[in-house]
């Protein structure tokens, strides 16, 4: 529990108060400020959008620019659920949006949206400047601690605790993961007091422990995998293959193929206790040609040579076969060509939530009525606090902006009623 100064407590009042400065929280802000309605934001951090500045230093990946049907199918089994916030704010008006704000964008070859300089920081900065000029208030180093007796907000800031009074909340908080940057999850336990129903955060988008013997890890560990597939068994048996890059590490595997496929195999892992999958060595050759290329004579060579010469298999796909493919399925031109194709790998656990890049589980859309909490009337959530995930590829950051423009607009409605 955050100690607090014993300065006296200091109170604040506004119209509505948004808990958390990342893009849910911002965009809510956005939404409420353009409705004339007054905001203030608070964050724990001493700045807002940490966590969207560095999931930016790679190349902002903002959107994607795939056909929509498909785009709306990547939320998995919450895509019903999004789907009206997701048509309210789709991703061309995702586009349009930071078009306006004097920020050119393009699609990139995988169909992913980027900022034409590939930066966060230019576009975070003309945001909050954007927010500023439309009146929105910010309050940094602001920690949300839960409510007082007669329903302030308590924050913890570095002049001792604060009350908040307002006439509607949006909690943008987001998920469980970097906590160094303000997504620890401390809100689980306080929305859970209030009788919130919540499914438990999980790491989404995360790398997965195999295992590796120490002689494979201390040689390989950090080598990419630039051209592989991997394969899964699905609920009805069938094997399901996608094709991609990931890294070996010195515990298991991470990358973007991985993250792909992260919420089915951490799943599985959690309903078996692991999770097997297969991985194609050589994705772009059929069965046929692998079987053919390893029968034929080797003459004087080894086997990895014989390997290297005719399929090109060396570096960490010969490690790789020599860790998880016995010596009797190497002598075996049958066999060996079978686990060529279809090399099992044993997934432990997943990675801890920490290092995940999103997190899945948060407050239930069943516990909701919109966005705002059925047990906590005005109180409103966006963002990653909500129970849905996505893979990378810009659905991340596309739905945090949707739900907090959702949530923004259910703050207008309900205050148009009256408060209730």
């Amino acid at each position: 529990m955050l100690s607090l100064m014993d300065n006296p407590t200091h109170l604040h009042t506004t119209r509505v108060a948004i808990i958390g400065g990342g893009p849910a929280g911002l965009m809510a802000a956005q939404a409420l400020a353009e409705a004339g309605v007054a905001a203030d934001v608070y964050d724990a951090m001493p700045s807002v959008g940490r966590k969207f500045l560095l999931a930016g230093r790679g190349g902002m990946n903002i959107t994607h620019a795939e056909d929509y049907p498909t785009f709306v199918r990547r939320y998995g089994k919450r895509s019903a659920a999004l789907r009206p916030m997701l048509d309210a704010f789709t991703p061309q008006q995702v586009r349009d949006w930071i078009h306006g704000l004097g920020i050119a964008t393009f699609v990139g070859t995988s169909g992913r949206v980027f900022p034409t300089d590939m930066k966060a920081a230019p576009l975070l900065r003309a945001w909050l400047h954007r927010l500023k000029e439309q009146g929105v208030r910010f309050h940094q180093r602001h920690r949300w601690i839960g409510w007082s007796g007669d329903g302030a907000l308590r924050l913890a800031s570095p002049d001792g605790e604060v009350l908040v009074r307002a006439d509607a909340v949006v909690l943008a908080l987001g998920g469980g993961s970097w906590a160094r940057l303000g997504s620890d999850g401390a809100w689980v336990p306080l929305l859970q007091q209030a009788g919130v129903d919540t499914a438990p955060l999980a790491p989404s988008n995360c790398g997965f422990d195999v295992g590796w013997s120490e002689h494979f890890s201390a040689r390989h560990a950090g080598e990419p995998l630039t051209t592989v597939a991997i394969g899964y068994d699905g609920a009805d048996g069938v094997t399901v293959w996608k094709k991609g890059q990931f890294v070996v590490t010195a515990t298991g595997i991470e990358g973007s193929l991985v993250y792909a496929l992260s919420a089915p195999l951490r799943d599985r892992i959690a309903s078996d206790g692991s999770a097997t999958i297969y991985l194609d060595l050589l994705p772009d050759l059929p069965a046929e040609r692998v079987l053919d290329d390893v029968s034929k004579p080797r003459g004087s060579r080894s086997m990895s040579s014989h390997l290297q010469s005719r399929l090109g298999i060396k570096g960490v796909k010969a490690g790789l076969l020599r860790e998880r493919a016995s010596k009797e399925e190497c002598a075996d031109p049958e066999q060996l060509a079978r686990v060529l194709k279809r090399l099992p790998v044993v997934l432990r656990a997943p990675r801890p939530i920490d290092e995940a890049i999103s997190s899945a589980g948060g407050v239930r859309f069943e516990a909701l009525e919109g966005t705002m909490v059925k047990a906590l009337p005005g109180v409103f959530v966006a963002g990653e606090m909500m129970d849905w995930e996505a893979p990378t590829g810009g659905y991340l950051l596309t739905a945090c902006f949707a739900t907090g423009i959702q949530a923004a607009n259910d703050v207008v409605a309900w205050l148009g009623r009256g408060a209730g």
